[in-house]
């Protein structure tokens, strides 16, 4: 594989899969100066990451107390949050993995906690080493399982634990591992209960669903037996479309093809595939419409990476030699995220001297991300179609757009996963925690995280629509852009 492609790999293998909010995590990374700490002599001060990785070490409750700590000194809401949420969650995990393993302990119960952060953690370490020490064979698992949970008591879409992050030993950047499918429910709303029925897939890439022979526009309506969707709320059920690498238990599907209202059932393996070379560009772009010497410019941006601004002018301005444009569509729809300061750079060619998104503490003081006024303006009509798949600094640009009324939005929300750019810092078990230091506010100072940029023209995607290759959503644009 050459050297562009796997670059280009990177961030679109990353950006399709359900695994969406690693890439929001990794993608927005940014080093800073660690943080004062207090706390006990067992945990090192967590700081960025230098050098080249290295091998994972155990996890011990030595690298817990430094992801505690980490956390209430770095998170943006750290200064606020009450950590007896973060301990009772990793202490609820232990015991619910001691009892799923037959294995609970009557010494397994939540010591009290007061609310002093420093008293709390030296009572919870004191229970925890009595419990572990009556099962040393499942030490180590109990501290993945527990650090893991006071992570996830965060309840915040741009924290998380990198750990056993190994790969398949054939695995390569192209790839793609799964099902080898996209639904209409995506990454972001299977975490969220968004969505809305029939759930149907949209896309078939490789791997199982290809050897099953699905098609876009394949309804799916039960997951190992369980209904996608109850009273039109969408179920836990859809999380085993977007299995993570190592799991591989197989996935059933009921299906059904309305075109010629056949029923069957498959069972798709979770496995690695290649993925088509032409998916894995950052950045593809076409004439639409052009006759006469005229057009409008189609450029999709899988996702913002660090030259993601620059590749969509170079973009406009190969499809406007020769030719006068009447707008651009720029296609948004899947893009995970990535860069803030490129979604800064891109709305920029459309606004100047504005304010595209503000970065806040948890005390209300927040720092303005103005429009690099150094850009030159594109001067063209513009169009962004935007899907639950869009997320993080997608959705930066997306509320930059809609906000500043420097082009129209069309498609459905999006995800509402942009709680802030995270930073990494690196724990003694050389694994990584990312944090968001700051939380995202819109240009008008609105919330964004969790409830996702609403587009101007609602024109969402329906099982016909996939199953005969009609985009809506691009029609709508190119109407809009004619009138």
């Amino acid at each position: 594989m050459t050297a562009t492609r796997a670059a280009a790999a990177v961030v679109t293998v990353r950006a399709a899969a359900a695994g969406l909010v690693l890439l929001l995590t990794a993608a927005c990374t940014a080093p800073e100066p660690p943080r004062a700490q207090a706390g006990t002599a067992a945990a090192t001060v967590c700081a960025p990451p230098q050098g080249p990785p290295r091998a994972e070490t155990t996890t011990t409750i030595d690298v817990i107390e430094q992801a505690y700590l980490c956390i209430l000194g770095n998170h943006h809401g750290g200064a606020t949050l009450d950590a007896r949420t973060l301990l009772a969650a990793g202490f609820a995990a232990l015991t619910r993995e001691l009892d799923r393993r037959g294995r609970d302990l009557p010494q397994a119960t939540m010591p009290a906690l007061t609310g002093d952060r420093k008293g709390d953690w030296a009572a919870f370490e004191a229970t925890y080493r009595t419990v572990t020490d009556r099962v040393p064979d499942l030490r180590d698992t109990l501290a993945v399982i527990t650090l893991e949970a006071v992570v996830a008591a965060l309840d915040d879409n741009h924290a998380r634990w990198a750990h056993d992050t190994r790969r398949p030993p054939d695995f390569y950047d192209g790839d793609g591992y799964g099902l080898g499918l996209q639904a209409s429910i995506t990454g972001p709303q299977v975490t969220g209960g968004g969505g809305v029925a029939p759930l149907f897939v949209t896309a078939v890439q490789g791997g199982a669903a290809h050897a099953a022979g699905l098609r876009p526009g394949d309804v799916i309506e039960a997951i190992n037996g369980s209904a996608p969707f109850v009273d039109q709320r969408a179920t836990p059920a859809i999380a085993a479309l977007y299995p993570r690498y190592p799991e591989a238990r197989p996935v059933r599907l009921r299906l059904l093809r309305q075109a010629t209202g056949r029923r069957w059932s498959v069972r798709l393996v979770p496995g690695l595939y290649p993925r088509d070379p032409a998916t894995l560009r950052v950045v593809q772009s076409k004439l639409l419409n052009g006759d006469n010497g005229d057009g409008v410019a189609y450029v999709r941006v899988a996702g913002f990476t660090s030259d993601a601004a620059n590749r969509v002018f170079k973009a406009v301005s190969r499809l406007r030699a020769g030719r006068t444009l009447s707008g651009l569509v720029l296609d948004l729809r899947g893009n995970g995220g990535g860069s803030p300061a490129e979604a800064t750079r891109l709305v920029s060619a459309f606004a100047r001297d504005r304010n595209t998104a503000y970065q806040c503490t948890a005390d209300g003081t927040c720092q303005a991300m103005p429009t690099d006024d150094t850009v030159e303006p594109l001067g063209l009509p513009l169009v962004v179609l935007i899907d639950r798949g869009c997320a993080s600094a997608c959705e930066h640009f997306s509320s930059a757009i809609k906000d500043l009324r420097a082009g129209l939005l069309v498609g459905t929300r999006t995800a509402g996963v942009v709680s802030g750019p995270a930073r990494s810092y690196l724990l003694a078990d050389n694994t990584l925690l990312s944090l968001p230091a700051r939380h995202h506010l819109g240009p008008g100072r609105e919330v964004i995280d969790r409830i996702g940029v609403p587009p101007d023209h609602q024109v969402p995607l329906t099982p016909k629509d996939a199953a005969t290759g009609h985009d809506p959503a691009l029609a709508k644009a190119l109407t809009l852009l004619r009138t």
